[in-house]
């Protein structure tokens, strides 16, 4: 009967022992991703249950998975887009290098069928848009012209700020005396990049800016 027993709390130890090696090899899945293969674990790739890859390491019977020679999943997709979504599913977080096309990784997670993913590249890809328009907008300027006597021509050249640059310079033909002095009248044309706007519409100007602005008014003012 001891010999028995010996035997037997030595079969369920061999037992115990083959468990854990085959829960061990369970937990560690093996993906051959167009050629290249991944080691992750069944628990990363079920982030979302309803993944095609939470399917494939559960062996859906309405998945046809094959295996290459080594065991892993084949999968006939591009490597490259595949790190990106397995690196979410290990982190939760959207990582994707800079020589890596977000519509390449967007393909990817609609394939695979990652909601949350799906969800974050488009938004990546929304925010690069909005960004680029932005930079490659048409630049639009605003023209102000205002009119000036011959002496204030060089003030009011050398004082323009707030972005505001001197266009043009145009003699309008009257004279008037002024002490021993003839004066003559010109109309300068000053213009500023319009990239100062809040939701589309123009920012109020600065200080300087409506200085010159009634710098300009009391000139025509005067002229009337």
């Amino acid at each position: 009967m001891a010999t028995n027993s010996s035997w037997s709390s030595n079969h369920s130890v061999e037992m115990d022992g083959e468990s854990g090696s085959d829960a061990s090899k369970k937990k560690w899945v093996k993906l051959n991703v167009g050629g290249q293969i991944f080691l992750t674990t069944r628990t990363t790739l079920c982030r979302d249950p309803k993944s095609f890859l939470c399917r494939l390491c559960q062996e859906d019977p309405d998945l046809n998975s094959d295996k290459d020679e080594n065991g892993a999943y084949l999968i006939d997709r591009d490597p490259i887009y595949f790190g990106p979504v397995l690196n979410y599913l290990r982190h939760g977080k959207l990582v994707i290098n800079k020589d890596v096309a977000e519509e390449g990784v967007l393909e990817e997670a609609e394939f695979y069928n990652i909601t949350a993913l799906i969800k974050l590249v488009k938004e990546k890809i929304r925010e690069r848009n909005a960004t680029s328009s932005q930079v490659h907008a048409p630049r639009k300027h605003v023209y102000r012209v205002l009119q000036c006597q011959e002496e204030e021509v060089t003030q009011m050249v050398s004082t323009m700020s707030d972005g505001w640059r001197f266009e043009q310079l145009i003699n309008i033909g009257s004279s008037y005396n002024y002490g021993n002095e003839d004066q003559s009248e010109f109309l300068c044309v000053v213009s500023r990049e319009l990239s100062n706007t809040v939701n589309g519409t123009e920012a109020e100007p600065t200080d300087r800016a409506k200085v010159l602005q009634q710098k300009g008014s009391r000139m025509r003012e005067l002229r009337m």
